[in-house]
């Protein structure tokens, strides 16, 4: 008899796309060329800076040393000078930044901060689903909101129970948001600092895709906002801006005394990110200016290609703002999970059902945009069988 599991674990999520890769192995065995459009992740190379650092610190001895979470003053101090010529944030790179090993890591650690058993986190519905899977792990209480349609999937406070209000302490959000590509208004984001405040949450905001972004958009940092400061934790990553999924690293920004909590919990749980991968992201960031626009521009034909294609074959899809992300009905309301079944079997395309992220999600399904513009038409072209079907 095995032993038995705990509850917490017994509550964890399925993780979106489970059993997905063992049935694209498998089609592929058989000859099948599958498109998978299901993961986030790229098929485009990181700076050129990035991995001729990386290169060059992997042989340098100090680098093979503990990193501790102080890690590398080079990456912090990059860092730094980042948020603040691209927010205009004034933060110390020694108290109010910490390096994570990719965003994902410290969203989930977070809650063991700040959580005691029967705390409440307010989580949006479809979202990510490290947002639940870390509350759960630390013994709180998730309560999802839906993320609908009508309210520009905006995460409704108006409907937070006082029950749920009154146990409150922490809340997470995402814009521009994973995986509806939606974007959040300043009166919005203002609007949460407040509620957060006074509520006494923390505010982790989930800024994966702040670079991201199209036809001039400029997703602003939840720390702009005025009295951000002492409640909201703002969450970066290397993965998608830079195409350095698989390289773990990300940060956090915000005020110091939280930032000391989390330091604490990855104290005990982790011994900080190789500082040889550190160096090679100060100077992916110090390559911005010059690399970004091009990678961002790359992203945005794919999400021209598929929006128009998607639209000709009787798809109904907004064209989003920022992420790399297309959020599509399910022709005719059908369930998520049997569009996708469908989309990998008959069509040999990979799409993620909306039901994966949330029961917020049914009625839909995500597209990455991470196949190059060829691929992507013929891609769409096979979906667009299943939507006249």
């Amino acid at each position: 008899m095995a032993p038995e599991r705990s509850r917490r674990f017994q509550n964890l999520p399925a993780y979106p796309l489970t059993g997905v890769a063992e049935a694209k192995k498998r089609l592929e065995a058989s000859g099948v060329d599958v498109i998978d459009l299901g993961v986030g992740d790229a098929d485009l190379d990181p700076p050129p800076e990035a991995v001729r650092r990386l290169a060059e610190a992997a042989s340098e001895r100090s680098m093979s040393r503990y990193p501790f979470q102080s890690g590398l003053p080079d990456l912090r101090e990059a860092i730094a000078t980042w948020m603040g010529q691209r927010f205009g944030l004034k933060l110390d790179p020694y108290t109010e930044i910490l390096p994570l090993m990719g965003s994902k890591e410290g969203l989930a650690k977070l809650p063991l901060a700040f959580l005691d058993p029967g705390d409440a986190a307010v989580i949006p519905d479809p979202g990510y689903p490290v947002y639940q899977g870390g509350v759960i792990l630390a013994g709180g209480e998730p309560h999802l909101v839906p993320l609908l349609s009508e309210n520009d999937y905006l995460m409704a406070l108006d409907g937070i129970p006082d029950d749920v209000r009154s146990r409150l302490r922490l809340m997470y959000l995402n814009y521009p948001n994973n995986p509806t590509a939606a974007t959040a208004p300043p009166e919005y984001l203002a609007r949460v600092v407040d509620f957060c405040r006074e509520h006494q949450a923390v505010l982790a905001y989930d800024h994966a895709y702040s670079e991201i972004a199209f036809d001039g958009y400029r997703p602003p940092s939840i720390l702009e906002v005025e009295g951000a400061d002492g409640i909201a934790l703002e969450f970066h990553s290397f993965s998608k801006t830079y195409n350095m999924t698989g390289w773990r690293l990300g940060w956090v920004a915000g005020n110091a005394d939280l930032i000391e909590s989390l330091t604490l919990v990855k104290t005990v749980m982790d011994i900080g990110v190789f500082k040889a991968v550190q160096a090679a992201g100060a100077a992916a960031l110090a390559a911005y200016e010059h690399w970004v626009p091009g990678n961002v521009a790359r992203f945005q034909v794919r999400r021209d290609v598929a929006v128009e294609g998607l639209t000709q074959a009787g798809f109904t899809v907004t064209q989003p703002k920022a992420t790399m992300y297309l959020w599509v009905p399910v022709p005719g309301g059908g369930s998520s999970v049997a569009f996708a079944e469908r989309a990998l079997q008959e069509a040999g395309v990979v799409v993620l059902p909306g039901a994966a992220l949330g029961a917020g999600g049914e009625g839909f399904f995500r597209i990455a945009l991470t196949v190059d513009e060829e691929r992507m038409r013929v891609a769409v072209a096979r979906l667009g069988t299943l939507a006249m079907g």
